[in-house]
């Protein structure tokens, strides 16, 4: 396995809090790949298509970010990158308990894959795509969420 990592996720929507920690993996790991799940249980507003079209907007002038949707295992998405880390965001200590069970879990699964934790700022903090996708639904201003694309897709899709 070689130098990246890994940011796997639903992405419904893609949130200013995941686009600055996609940021903050590129200077730290160089490359990043933004692995979308299909995620067809959670019922998502955007199809896979969509998230991974607005992503790869939002995040077009990162020269090594690459975006791909995915279904499976994510240790085996890795795998297929020849990346060797995960990185997964924690916004509060709620996050913490199901997040190291996944990272427990992914290292049981592939123990040469590892799991690394970053927070967001204090500003993205308590933003969350649940909770992004509830304002936009009810007609609310999202333009402080999400980059100026994605709250646009949000605006026509539930217009």
């Amino acid at each position: 396995m070689s130098a990246g990592a890994l940011y796997p996720g639903t992405f419904d929507p893609f949130t200013n809090g995941h686009e600055e920690l996609v940021r903050r993996s590129a200077r730290i790991f160089g490359r990043v790949v933004v692995a979308v799940a299909a995620s067809p249980s959670k019922t998502p507003a955007f199809q896979l298509d969509e998230r991974i079209a607005l992503i790869r907007e939002v995040l077009s002038d990162l020269p090594d970010c690459e975006v791909a949707g995915y279904t499976g295992l994510t240790v085996n998405v890795a795998r297929e990158h020849k990346v060797n880390v995960i990185v997964r965001g924690l916004r509060a200590v709620t996050d913490f308990e199901f997040e190291f069970q996944l990272a427990t879990m992914n290292r049981h699964l592939d123990e040469g894959v590892e799991t690394m934790f970053l927070t967001p700022s204090e500003n993205d903090m308590f933003i969350s795509s649940t909770l992004v996708r509830e304002i936009a639904a009810m007609g609310g201003d999202v333009s402080k969420f999400v980059h100026p694309a994605v709250a646009a897709a949000l605006a026509g899709r539930f217009s």
